[in-house]
C-alpha cells in the first residue's frame, strides 16, 4: 500500500477537498487567534461568551465565577482549547497542502483521523449536547469536514495499485 502518489495530476474532487480544508483550516486558525484575543483583551466572561450559548448552557443564565482562582483557572483553560483548535487549523493548512501538490492519500487519512476526532468530539461534546450556541460557524466546521472527506477520495490516485 502507498500513502502518496508520484502522480502530480489531481482529480477535481480532490482539489474541491482541498479546498473544503483549507475553508475548515480557515475557520479554526480563527478561533484560535479569537481566543488568544480575548484573553489579552477580556475577561472570564468573555472567553466563556466564545463557547456557551447553546440551548442547555444559554449565555443569561450561565453561572460565572466570582472568584479570581477559579476565574484564572478558567481562562487558561478557554483559551489552552482556542489555542488547540487553532493548531488544529495549521494541521488542516497541511492537509490541504498535501492533497493539493501532492494528491496525497496520507494527507487525506490524516484529515479523515486526526482532524475527525477534533471535530467529532468537539459535534458531541459542545455542539449536540447544547453548549455552544448554534450558528453557521459552529455547524460549518463540522459540515465542512465531512463534505471534505466524502469528496475527496474521488479525485485521488487509486489507494493500491493493479499487479
Amino acid at each position: 500500500m502507498e500513502f502518496t502518489s508520484k502522480q502530480t495530476e489531481i482529480g477535481v474532487a480532490a482539489k474541491i477537498g482541498a479546498i473544503l480544508f483549507l475553508v475548515w483550516a480557515v475557520l479554526h486558525i480563527w478561533v484560535g487567534l479569537e481566543g488568544v484575543y480575548q484573553y489579552f483583551s477580556a475577561s472570564a466572561v468573555e472567553q466563556w461568551n466564545m463557547l456557551i450559548g447553546g440551548i442547555n448552557s444559554p449565555r443569561e443564565t450561565f453561572q460565572h465565577s466570582t472568584d479570581a482562582i477559579t476565574k484564572h483557572a478558567q481562562s487558561q483553560l478557554i483559551v489552552n482549547f482556542c489555542i488547540d483548535v487553532g493548531g488544529y487549523g495549521i494541521l488542516g493548512l497541511v492537509v490541504a497542502w498535501m492533497i493539493w501538490t501532492q494528491a496525497c492519500w496520507l494527507g487525506y487519512f490524516i484529515g479523515l483521523v486526526v482532524i475527525g476526532i477534533a471535530d467529532l468530539a468537539f459535534t458531541f461534546c459542545l455542539l449536540i449536547s447544547g453548549i455552544i450556541e448554534i450558528n453557521a460557524g459552529t455547524v460549518g466546521g463540522p459540515l465542512i469536514w465531512m463534505l471534505a472527506i466524502i469528496i475527496t477520495p474521488f479525485g485521488l490516485p487509486p489507494l493500491i495499485r493493479k499487479i
